[in-house]
């Protein structure tokens, strides 16, 4: 089999953990953050480009490529990989969270799901047997089950239909996988009730899946409750695996997170921030659009190494926002990414000093400042 992880160290003061994500034998280093190329591209830059910035790992979207181009002639293209020239591992994710988000309208059973395409309004039923169907053809490395999923708030009942409709879909999913490769994921659901993650988790960890996520969170729930449930679903999920809280990506969230023994994580955040104007730095947020950055010479961060600060001014890239100019997006984009890639690397420093807690403190503390 071509996946791999194990658990290198464990944080003295936290549930926090150092792993070894093995795809093709390209190793990934966890706790690690993978940028989202949802229709098979980061947005703004090049497969070659993440590659640089030290990511080994991006996430696709089951549903996306599904609708368009489509999956049979990604397949037919020899995979998302080579379609896409990407020399790293690929994650997607099974559809469920965009059928629930972007679907028109849509008819939830335990068949499985019948929506409105957000494209051009036509209708198709997404079932678990499909949605492995379609990541298999894909070429993923890992892919994810097909899941039930409810926003925030919801009744208890109806996140309890979800986390039965999620148990039952992840058993087809393993009954349906033809393949050996690629590693299978199963999602845990319960929305903000302990005792029904609780429950999901059981029900997927007794099952023989690679990996298991953290499903249902950063739908609107506050941020306390987000952190209690990756907390008591990490608790519950197999030390030999890793976890993954998915769509979970404020560098806050995935400090507090790695601190609770989350493995992976993903967002759209900093490569959406970034196309917006907004930029991640060592001192907190920063938004370019500003008027006080004008004329303002100094580089975005003067201690980041990327290429837009290497190179470039703020007023520079003001300028080129303003203009609406591509370059503006694509600067942006690789320093937010090359600040989560220097994030992630700093965390895992910090887990291998026994330090995490301090780190932490820290790092949340500039978060939280502007830039004067």
């Amino acid at each position: 089999m071509a996946f791999s992880f194990k658990v290198i160290r464990n944080e003295a003061d936290s549930s926090a953990r150092l792993g070894l994500l093995t795809l093709r034998g390209i190793e990934i280093p966890t706790p690690a953050f993978m940028p989202v190329g949802t229709r098979g591209a980061v947005r703004a830059v090049s497969p070659d480009e993440v590659w640089g910035l030290g990511y080994r790992l991006i996430l696709g979207n089951a549903y996306h490529l599904y609708l368009r181009p489509g999956h049979e002639l990604v397949e037919q293209h020899g995979g998302l990989h080579r379609f896409m020239g990407w020399r790293g591992g690929i994650l997607t994710d099974s559809g469920g969270f965009q059928v629930f988000s972007l679907a028109r309208l849509r008819a939830v059973s335990d068949e499985g799901v019948i929506f409105q395409s957000h494209i051009d309004g036509s209708r198709h039923l997404f079932t678990p047997e499909l949605s492995i169907q379609v990541q298999e053809s894909l070429g993923s490395d890992i892919i994810m089950c097909l899941d039930d999923v409810i926003g925030y708030p919801a009744t208890k009942d109806a996140a309890l239909a979800a986390v039965d409709r999620t148990t039952l879909w992840a058993r087809r999913c393993l009954e349906i996988k033809k393949k050996v490769d690629p590693a299978l994921f199963g999602i845990v659901q319960g929305s903000v009730f302990s005792d029904l993650r609780n429950l999901s988790a059981e029900a997927l960890g007794s099952m023989e899946l690679d990996g298991y996520a953290i499903g249902g969170l950063s739908v609107g729930e506050p941020h306390e409750i987000m952190v209690e449930m990756m907390e008591g679903t990490a608790r519950l999920l197999p030390e030999t695996a890793p976890r993954y809280a998915m769509g979970v990506g404020k560098p806050r969230d995935i400090v507090e997170g790695v601190a609770r023994g989350v493995d992976l994580f993903d967002c759209v955040l900093p490569t959406r921030n970034a196309r917006n104007g907004t930029l991640f730095t060592s001192f907190g947020v920063l938004n370019i659009r500003n008027a006080r950055y004008r004329d303002d010479p100094r580089p975005v961060d003067s201690i980041c190494t990327c290429p837009l600060c290497g190179k470039y001014s703020r007023a520079y890239l003001r300028h080129l926002f303003l203009e609406k100019e591509i370059l503006a997006s694509r600067l942006a984009t690789v320093h937010n990414l090359s600040f989560y890639r220097t994030m992630m690397d700093d965390i895992r420093k910090a887990i291998t000093a026994d330090r995490l807690n301090s780190f932490s403190r820290e790092f949340l503390a500039t978060m939280e400042e502007t830039d004067d």
